[in-house]
């Protein structure tokens, strides 16, 4: 098991390539062998802390190469990181400390907007009993730092001596909990060992191509969420070095790639939708091999194709923190309609089974037809964290129920459709929200579309929110109508509203449409008008 250890990776670079480039940030570029230095010192700053087996430390920071550094540190000692998004307030950040019980929390004072220890000052030291202090990287604490509850140290790991003695850590004991996204429940931690991310970092390195000569990656995901983390152990893994963003910024993302000849990135919809805004001609990036993308916000067909025009080698991609990112990706010899879907093929091959389950009848359902991704893989998670029901009720069979509708392909690859909860059953037929939000977005005076589920007469209905391009005006009586004539009467919306922007919630890589509020504020319009019509004269 010991090439399933993170250390077997940093190693490895450090002894076969010393003097290559491992990470570049701000100018700033670190070595293999430095990158191997600076992971021995935050090993031996952590134990000098009390951090050791077992202890959870939460790491609340931007992406920088200390970052890295700690979470190969804290599965050097055999601990376990817990990532926290850098957009969360008080109440995410207490939750998560809480469930984890984590014993150190290592942050930043502040970070452009965002006041760290500000947000700190907000939650009780009797709400975390096991937190025992907080530690701030690349800062010393000022004396007119913002009142935290706990007391503050500086991470200073080039003050550190380098531990001597072979790595102990195991690669089969918890190393990370990733958080789900929470948007209707408080969050769960989904617990993977080092066993699940090196494997699976191999697998994706030798298929993505970041194994390759001159392969480079731009991470520029959060490393809080699983999607940015496997990206760069991916890079780490086939020996590619990574230019590291602590924040997204397009046009800075724009520059790097073209300075530093990127050819792999991943990213969300709205990620790229923005370095396509900032960027002028044709292969604006002639390095680029590889992009990889989620798709978040909304349908992203049309501007995909657009990218792909451009020069930007886009794949659809699948994955959760419970199968891991970069689960599968769609293969370049696929058309391109369907190379840009999410799903694929799994890049552990096959070793992985996956089924889809009927959600009304329980059926197991043959290729083409569309219901529950089930998925059973080497990266399959090993629980949720001190939380065995949930373990359980997500599992069947030893497979993990995704919640995803989707459907297989002959060759063995997969389609991811949508989640669960967004797809619609509507006149005893499931319905995927995506297929009716395409066909609206072709349509004049229309910028954008979501579409839901909502009650209206006593029955689950198509309803539907619009942008608007220009005057909306008698809008939504003419999709109305055009729709009639395009798809079947149940699928067509019964009430089409205008709106000037989707609500969105935060995930791990970036903000995410919220359907969940979507289908409230389609009850609570058909509730008000309800209400109006009770209340006309008689």
């Amino acid at each position: 098991m010991d090439h399933l250890r993170i250390s077997a990776i940093v190693r490895s670079r450090a002894k076969t390539a010393p003097h290559a480039t491992a990470f570049i940030q701000d100018n700033r570029s670190v070595s293999n062998a430095d990158f191997a230095d600076l992971v021995d010192r935050a090993a031996s700053w952590l134990h000098a802390n009390g951090i050791g087996r077992g202890d959870a430390v939460a790491l609340w920071l931007v992406n920088s190469v200390e970052w890295l550094a700690l979470f190969a540190a804290l599965a050097r000692l055999r601990a376990i990181a817990v990532p926290i998004n850098t957009r969360y307030r008080s109440e995410e950040v207490r939750h998560i400390l809480a469930v984890s019980e984590a014993r150190l929390l290592l942050t930043h004072g502040s970070y452009q907007r965002q006041g760290f220890l500000q947000i700190l000052g907000d939650i009780a030291a009797v709400d975390l009993p096991r937190l025992r202090g907080v530690a701030l990287v690349n800062e010393p604490p000022h004396a007119d730092a913002p009142a935290c509850a706990w007391p503050l140290f500086h991470f200073n790991p080039s003050a550190a001596h380098a531990p001597q003695g072979a790595d102990a850590s195991d690669a089969l004991q918890p190393v990370v909990l990733f958080s789900t996204s929470g948007t209707t429940k408080a969050p769960k931690l989904v617990v993977h060992p080092q066993r699940t991310l090196v494997d699976h970092a191999r697998r994706c390195a030798a298929v993505l191509g970041l194994s390759e000569p001159g392969a480079v990656l731009l991470a520029m995901l959060p490393m809080c969420g699983v999607f940015g983390l496997n990206s760069v152990l991916a890079a780490l893994a086939g020996g590619a070095p990574v230019i590291v963003q602590a924040v997204f910024d397009a046009p800075a993302a724009a520059q790097l790639m073209m300075q530093h000849n990127v050819t792999h990135t991943f990213g969300s919809d709205e990620m790229f939708r923005r370095l396509d805004e900032c960027v002028e001609g044709n292969a604006p990036f002639p390095a680029a091999r590889f992009f990889g993308f989620g798709a978040f916000t909304s349908s992203f067909a049309e501007l995909a194709q657009r990218c792909v025009g451009r020069g930007m080698p886009l794949h659809g991609l699948y994955g959760s923190s419970e199968v891991l990112a970069l689960f599968s990706a769609q293969p370049s010899t696929l058309p391109l309609a369907e190379r840009l879907l999410g799903g694929g093929l799994p890049m552990s091959g096959t070793e992985v089974s996956i089924r889809v389950r009927d959600t009304a009848t329980g059926e197991l359902l043959p290729a083409g037809a569309s219901g529950e991704l089930e998925i059973c893989a080497p990266n399959n998670f090993i629980g949720y964290f001190r939380d065995p029901g949930a373990t359980r009720e997500s599992l069947s069979e030893g497979h993990f129920k995704t919640g995803d509708l989707g459907h297989l392909r002959p060759d063995g690859s997969f389609v991811f459709e949508s989640r669960i909860g967004d797809a619609m059953r509507l006149g005893g037929h499931l319905v995927n929200p995506l297929e009716l939000e395409e066909i609206m977005k072709r349509m004049d005076g229309v910028a954008d579309a979501h579409v839901v589920a909502s009650e209206v007469g006593g029955q689950p209905r198509a309803v539907a929110f619009v942008i608007p391009v220009g005057a909306p005006a008698e809008l939504a009586d003419r999709l109305i109508y055009q729709l009639k004539d395009r798809v079947a009467g149940f699928k067509v919306p019964v009430r089409i509203w205008t709106i000037d922007a989707f609500p969105e919630t935060q995930g791990a890589n970036g903000m995410k449409t919220s359907r969940v509020r979507l289908r409230q504020m389609a009850q609570e319009r058909i509730a008000a008008e309800n209400t109006a019509v009770k209340e006309l004269p008689r």
